[in-house]
């Protein structure tokens, strides 16, 4: 049997990591908290925006009347040849399963378009460490390497997300599918609507097929099981559990652009329907930037629950073992004390 002294050490071992433990969940309930709040007050603006470019397609010619191709090269559909994937994973661990997760989707994704040239740009440390390992970079390869390379990364952006940096990334792709060097984006990210609402998705944001419409090329919702955790490790932190109700936002963003009138614009509608779509593509990469960050710090603060109520459970068990034991060392002292009085007798 184990040592009392061992145990008792082992007692305070746990306990310090359970207040650890507990500290950062509560630390994670903080952030989502402000990370729900930001992913929020971005709405409005993607929805006026959606609204301005649905008002441009019905008065605007976006589609040439002769042949019916697009105007506009981000509206161009083409075989996919040439694929641009974009992964968005977390800067740190300690958050469950959830960079796994979505890892796993970006690899199945892979798997369902072998065959393919497939250039990978990752963002978070986690997903461009994993990918770093599993594909040689772009200027290593040779002709018989693998057809899928990871060329870009964006490392420790995750706290500090802002428009400008992910219309960085919107805008490198849109010029490179602009100018025909890639024939489809997608992108793959946790979508967070809140704690039990969330699901893993890859979205196809380029070609644009409808405004105003996600498309998802793959999804993956939230276990029973999941949802049951993400539950329990919400209560008491003062984290919705259900989306936010906006109705009456969206109401007021809706109406916008949208009257049964004919807008006079400043510029020509073909003209302005062009330089929006950009900022389109560019507030779709924001908002998967933004759901993805409140999902990880969804994902660490049940991890954290999962990990004190497991050292509480740990604690429970040592405490019961030490008591046995020190009952033992009692028991056999008086069996000790009995024997001796009973021979010296």
């Amino acid at each position: 049997m184990a040592n009392i002294l061992d145990i008792r050490r082992r007692i305070r071992s746990v306990t310090n990591t359970r207040q650890i433990t507990k500290a950062m969940k509560m630390v994670s309930a903080a952030k989502l908290r402000r990370a729900q709040d930001r992913a929020l007050a971005a709405r409005p603006y993607a929805q006026m925006l959606t609204n301005v470019l649905k008002s441009l397609v019905s008065r605007a010619e976006i589609y040439d009347p002769e042949t019916g191709e697009p105007k506009h090269p981000l509206l161009a559909q083409r075989a996919e040849n040439n694929i641009h994937l974009v992964v968005v994973t977390g800067d740190k661990g300690l958050a469950g399963a959830f960079n796994t997760n979505i890892l796993k989707a970006a690899m199945r994704f892979l798997d369902g378009k072998s065959g393919k040239n497939i250039e990978i740009e990752a963002v978070g440390r986690k997903g461009r460490d994993f990918l770093r390992r599993r594909f040689p970079a772009a200027k290593n390869r040779t002709e018989d390497s693998p057809r899928v390379a990871l060329v870009n990364e964006h490392v420790g952006v995750l706290n500090k997300i802002d428009y400008p940096m992910a219309a960085e990334i919107a805008g490198r792709v849109i010029d490179r599918y602009s100018n025909g060097e890639i024939d489809a984006v997608y992108l793959v990210y946790n979508e967070f609507k809140s704690v039990i609402s969330q699901r893993l998705i890859v979205e196809k944001i380029l070609p644009i097929e409808h405004v105003g419409e996600v498309s998802v090329a793959q999804a993956e919702a939230m276990g029973e099981e999941e949802r049951k955790k993400a539950l329990e490790a919400a209560k008491g932190t003062g984290v919705g559990l259900r989306p936010a109700d906006t109705h009456a936002i969206d109401a007021a963003a809706a109406t916008f652009a949208s009257a049964p009138v004919d807008y006079i614009y400043e510029q020509p509608a073909e003209e302005l329907f062009a330089s929006l779509l950009p900022k389109y593509v560019g507030i779709e990469v924001f908002r998967a930037l933004l759901e993805s960050v409140a999902a990880e710090h969804a994902a660490r603060m049940t991890a954290m629950d999962s990990a004190t109520s497991n050292a509480s459970e740990m604690i429970d068990s040592l405490t019961l073992a030490m008591n046995r034991a020190r009952q033992a060392k009692i028991t056999k002292e008086i069996i000790e004390i009995v024997s001796g009085a009973a021979a010296a007798g």
